[in-house]
């Protein structure tokens, strides 16, 4: 028996897939040919693998030991919605609804997870804490606004067929997805249209597209920025009836009224205003890429209109990331590439082109306060510094810390989070949070931490919705393949247990005893708004509908903005309101706290990235792609030979935050200066803290970024030495 289904994990890809069962056990999975832009990769096709390993958490736990400790006792679900019911109630009673809040996790990336229907009961019981922003997109998404009036910067893929020039400027969608992203740009580079991707590391998508390689110094890519932007000014490429029609803050004549003419982009990049003109060569010095190169690639892409400049998110996840974003941008306005098929507006890029996104129906949040997600350990910690200058929406102050912290589906209470170390600290703290709820498949670094840790349901033993993360013309079913293992429940078994004894149950459920009935009527309210969509067991059935194809969307294409000013806001009044060294007015580089040179300690510049083998963290338990893909930490020969390390070596990187062990992979793929690690790998310490897992976040920082007050994870300096082995005895 074939059952279809699809992806439903927070991974860019939404594969279609085709299960193959026999007497109700899966056999294997495979892609399905009739749909070759949603083939699955590794990750795909090994689910079965993953998830329905032994190591499977079966039934409720309650900690038994320390947290942190991962000692637990196998307890009932009565008991254990009991006491979730109890804490629910204490903690809302003592300190009132913006102690409880419900950790960013999207383990689940459907129309229903358990993240999005803790929000519902909590909100129908008083209200939550909630946060803004994300890990993956912080600054791309809260900056690109400031210029465009909208983080709708991009087209569908269909239009770069049309481009004479792609730039992927931190962005490897052969690795990441990028929904199908990667079958367009394959056409491309069928179609021989030049690709050049911009990275530290010669990633994966350069590779498999036979694309030009820039390495480049991490946290530099505005600097790099810089130097093009400069290059297409002083030789007048740049497309003057754009820049004269639709920006404002190129030249001092389009500044904005009470804003200094000298405080324009063009003087910024003359040197005007700090004495410092941003040459090639000026730009070389910062970033590592030869001075020629700069200038050659500001000619190709200014003259071989339309061009395309896709930022991914890698560049904006640093601690100057918003500069990354801006300069972007000012490069594609520069050369006109903004409103034309072919073109791309850079920024965040998104483009929600698909009209079929399922969602449960929205419950009003009585609480307005929120945070941004990266620093919710600030708001366990140090409630009392939460104000608005730091990041605090909604309200001029907290009135207490996150007492309860509830966290489903999700890895980042401790691995996927910066500075682990610290972290853990803030955790085990109990007169901090006074209560942690889990719900995973797994053990996981995070879940150790769990109070009460309940087992959740794979993607395989439930059904949902699904729909691309930004594009695509389908809607997804995922279809239920095998029976949950052991006592696992999908989260809304037991929330609405919970709701019951709050005395909530018809206002949480709405008539929904069995979350099924909410997917049916979810789904029967986007019929009714699209009576083309077929009937819902035929929909079930089939596993996915293609929408009849749209026209390729063109962001801008009618070069209207929806700025204050209506033009695109290269000055920004409302950055220059802010008086802030690290947030310009105008675009241009910002030197971040550990780029290139920050600390003599500390001479190498970790980086992490999104490897095949994982979505996050989830499949790192995997034992065979442990096996077939080792995590290593990257080096360039210049920088290991001097260490004494080769590939296989075994290395400890460190810094003020902590201590990982990796083996080295010695590789003239990586930018001289930098090290990489790949993200997700589960943490592991030993009794010193150690990690032995090559776990990233032991040495990133809790920072957030000056303007989104995002997560900058890319921006660490760290020492690498070999590690000593014990004598023999």
């Amino acid at each position: 028996m074939v059952i279809p289904t699809t992806g439903l994990n927070n991974c860019g890809g939404r594969c279609r897939l085709l299960v193959h069962t026999e007497n109700g056990a899966i056999q294997r999975i495979t892609g399905d040919p009739a749909y070759p832009d949603l083939m699955p990769c590794v990750k795909g096709l090994h689910y079965a693998d993953t998830f329905l390993s032994p190591e499977r958490l079966t039934t409720p736990l309650k900690r038994a030991g320390k947290r942190g400790e991962g000692r637990f006792s196998p307890i009932s679900w009565d008991e254990a919605i009991a006491i979730i019911t109890r804490e629910w109630v204490r903690i809302r009673d003592a300190y009132g609804p913006t102690a409880r809040y419900v950790n960013y996790a999207w383990g689940v990336s459907g129309c229903l997870s358990g993240t999005s229907l803790a929000k519902r009961l909590l909100r129908l019981d008083g209200g939550h804490l909630d946060y803004y922003n994300s890990y993956s997109t912080a600054c791309c998404a809260y900056t690109t606004p400031y210029l465009y009036g909208t983080a709708e910067s991009g087209s569908t893929y269909d239009t770069l067929l049309d481009s004479k020039l792609i730039l992927l400027w931190g962005h490897n969608p052969a690795e990441t997805r990028f929904d199908n992203l990667m079958y367009y740009l394959r056409q491309a580079r069928d179609r021989h249209i030049p690709i050049v991707v911009i990275d530290p590391r010669h990633n994966a998508t350069a590779k498999a597209l036979g694309a030009e390689w820039i390495p480049v110094r991490p946290s530099t890519d505005a600097a790099l920025m810089d130097g093009m932007a400069y290059v297409i000014w002083s030789q007048q490429l740049y497309d003057r009836a754009f820049l004269t029609g639709h920006c404002q803050g190129f030249t001092r004549e389009s500044m904005p009224k009470g804003a200094a003419p000298r405080q324009c982009y063009f003087d910024y990049l003359a040197g005007t205003t700090d004495g410092t003109p941003k040459t090639p060569q000026w730009a070389e010095r910062i970033t590592g890429v030869p001075a020629a190169s700069i200038e050659s690639l500001a000619r190709r892409y200014a003259l071989a209109k339309p061009a395309a400049l896709l930022q991914g998110y890698g560049g904006q996840r640093h601690a100057n990331g918003e500069q990354f974003t801006r300069g972007g941008i000012a490069l594609a306005c520069l050369t006109g590439n903004v409103g034309i098929s072919g073109g791309w507006a850079a920024g965040a890029g998104y483009c929600h082109a698909s009209y079929l996104n399922p969602k449960l129906p929205s419950v009003q949040n009585p609480v307005q306060a929120e945070i941004p997600c990266y620093a919710w350990t600030r708001a366990v910690a140090a409630p009392e510094t939460m104000t608005p200058g730091e990041g605090l929406h909604g309200a001029e102050a907290l009135p207490c810390g996150i007492k309860m912290l509830v966290n489903l589906a999700g890895n980042a209470l401790i691995n996927q989070h910066g500075d682990v170390n610290r972290t853990r600290a803030i955790l085990s703290d109990e007169s901090k949070c006074e209560f942690i709820l889990c719900s995973d498949l797994f053990l996981t670094p995070s879940a150790k931490f769990a109070d009460i840790l309940l087992p959740g349901v794979s993607l395989l033993e439930c059904e949902n919705l699904t729909s691309p993360w930004e594009q695509g013309d389908f809607l997804g079913f995922c279809n239920q393949i095998v029976d949950p293992v052991g006592e696992s429940r999908f989260e809304y078994d037991w929330l609405k247990e919970v709701a019951r004894n709050l005395g909530l149950y018809e206002t949480f459920t709405e008539g929904h005893d069995d979350y099924r009935d909410w997917l049916r009527d979810v789904y029967l309210g986007l019929r009714q708004q699209k009576p083309e969509l077929p009937d819902y067991e035929d929909f079930r059935q089939a596993g996915i509908y293609r929408i009849q194809r749209y026209e390729p969307l063109i962001a801008f294409q009618s070069r209207q903005f929806p700025t204050l000013s209506g033009k695109v806001e290269i000055y920004s009044p409302a950055l220059a309101a802010m008086h802030d060294p690290k947030i310009p007015p105008v675009p241009g580089y910002v030197p971040a706290n550990e780029g290139p040179g920050g600390d003599p300690r500390y001479p190498l510049q970790l980086i992490g990235w999104h490897a095949l083998n994982r979505c996050h963290s989830i499949h790192d338990n995997n034992a065979d792609f442990q096996r077939r893909y080792p995590q290593q930490l990257w080096m360039h020969p210049s920088d290991a030979e001097p260490r004494g390390l080769s590939t296989g070596s075994l290395a400890e990187i460190w810094n003020d935050r902590g201590r990982v062990q990796a083996p080295v992979l010695v590789t003239e793929d990586i930018a001289p200066g930098a090290v990489a690690l790949a993200q997700g790998s589960w943490y592991a310490p030993d009794k010193t803290g150690v990690d032995h897992r090559g776990s990233i976040n032991v040495l990133t920082s809790l920072e957030t970024t000056p303007l989104a007050h995002g997560n900058g994870q890319h921006t660490n300096l760290v020492e690498v030495q070999a590690v000593t082995p014990p004598p023999a005895s």
